[in-house]
């Protein structure tokens, strides 16, 4: 199949001028050789973006977002009548580049566009599906790189708070058995506490109810062992929304609190704290 060059931008949604903060809420692509115009937005499960911008309520974002498929769907018309149908004979490149320059142009509302990029393509629909998996849905964000990205919070959390120091990156266990954990609290070389962060909001409930179930297996095989603490905290990362998601995350929480360690969601701070104090 031959490469086509593709022109795209991602759609940002930033609500409010005064900070300058977006969220990537969308791909708009366009293969004007190969008379392609393609789009794809963000409308179902947006439970991340509202959440993001608390202050504002979802109807605001929905609306907003109903508008500009209305907006595209328009434009993609209009490039029918200049040759994207391919019922044409005639296909006006010149034009489609100078109408796609327009929609991406650069304007104060709560809805924009970033700068138009270039790709290499042999698909552009599936280039597009692609892009808008990557920059809109993070699929580069495995449940093993979302957890550095907890640790580093926590991290963070301890240090702003002068406990930095009694936490480190350690294997807990014997010769047979270990398992590292990211903050351990050692008193003659032996752990004290552990705290653990933990991603529970993957895609698929099985996925969610696996990762549980093995951090289950981790602490009872080093608690038979009694090579564990008894304090240890597991502060989890959750699905946003009601549903079964939500409740494989509960399920998978239970499962942990079984084992006798403290369980709570990661955005308890105040409460991470306070056990790392203790």
């Amino acid at each position: 199949m031959n490469k086509t060059p593709c022109q795209y931008a991602i759609v940002r949604f930033s609500p409010f001028v005064e900070t300058g903060e977006f969220a990537n809420v969308g791909v708009v692509m366009m293969a004007p050789q190969a008379r392609y115009f393609g789009f794809k937005l963000l409308t179902r499960r947006h439970g991340r973006i509202t959440k993001f911008f608390e202050e504002l309520e979802a109807n605001v974002f929905r609306h907003a977002m109903y508008e500009l498929k209305d907006e595209l769907e328009r434009v993609h018309d209009v490039l029918k009548g200049h040759g994207f149908d391919r019922r044409l004979k005639n296909n006006d490149v010149e034009f489609a580049k100078g109408l796609f320059a327009e929609v991406v142009r650069t304007r104060e509302t709560i809805v924009r566009f970033g700068e138009s990029r270039v790709v290499v393509a042999d698909d552009p629909k599936k280039t597009l599906q692609e892009l808008f998996a990557y920059y809109v849905e993070r699929n580069f964000v495995t449940k093993e790189y979302r957890e550095t990205v907890l640790d580093r919070g926590v991290r963070q959390l301890l240090f702003r708070n002068q406990l930095g120091e009694r936490f480190h990156r350690a294997k807990v266990g014997d010769d047979q058995f270990h398992v590292t954990f990211p903050f351990v609290e050692l008193c003659d070389d032996r752990p004290t506490k552990i705290i653990k962060p933990l991603n529970l909001a993957q895609d698929e409930t099985t996925n969610i109810l696996e990762h549980g179930n093995k951090w289950e297996f981790r602490i009872r095989k080093l608690r038979e062992r009694q090579a564990i603490p008894e304090r240890i905290l597991f502060a989890f990362e959750g699905p946003e929304e009601q549903g079964p998601r939500a409740r494989a995350c509960q399920e998978a929480a239970g499962m942990l609190r079984e084992t006798g360690a403290t369980v709570m969601p990661y955005r308890d701070r105040m409460e991470i704290l306070e056990f790392a104090r203790a």
